[in-house]
């Protein structure tokens, strides 16, 4: 029952999403966009992964302190390193970061905090999902940027859904 109203909640917002963007609420578009929101669950419902148990909330709320204190420190460093790039260029390179971490879940979250971490992009993970490639931008020290990673994020993450 809770995932056929899950389903239904999304169908709707789908459906608004549709009339909002089409700024129209005319009966044919209601009908097209109800068509489109059901073809959309249709086509996803194979894709989709199993569904998530996180533990531990204090851990994930920890980590969410952490990663918002992160993202406000790398939007001043990179601030620091675009204002005197003319001075001193950056130091931009890849590198790889071993992984314990398996769950998609946690790999998602992992993928997402970096991502929104300033001056650092999340380039690829390996195939067997053991490795992880990251750009760095101002790479001085690889072996601080993987404590950083697998302490700071790996680990808490692992908590959380391993």
């Amino acid at each position: 029952m809770r995932l056929r109203a899950v389903l239904s909640l999304f169908t709707l917002f789908l459906l608004g999403l549709w009339l909002l963007l089409g700024d129209t609420l005319a009966p044919r578009q209601w009908l097209l966009g109800l068509l489109l929101a059901l073809l959309v669950l249709l086509f996803s419902a194979n894709g989709r992964l199993e569904h998530a148990r996180p533990r531990r909330l204090w851990v994930a709320l920890a980590l969410l302190g952490h990663v918002l204190i992160d993202v406000v420190h790398s939007n001043f460093a990179v601030a620091g390193i675009v204002l005197r790039a003319r001075r001193r260029p950056p130091d931009s390179g890849m590198m790889q970061i071993p992984l314990e971490l398996r769950d998609p879940h946690g790999l998602a979250m992992l993928a997402c905090i970096i991502t929104a971490t300033p001056g650092t992009v999340w380039a690829g993970l390996s195939a067997d999902g053991a490795v992880l490639t990251l750009h760095v931008l101002d790479l001085h020290d690889e072996q601080a940027w993987i404590r950083t990673i697998k302490q700071r994020y790996e680990q808490p993450l692992r908590e959380i859904f391993e």
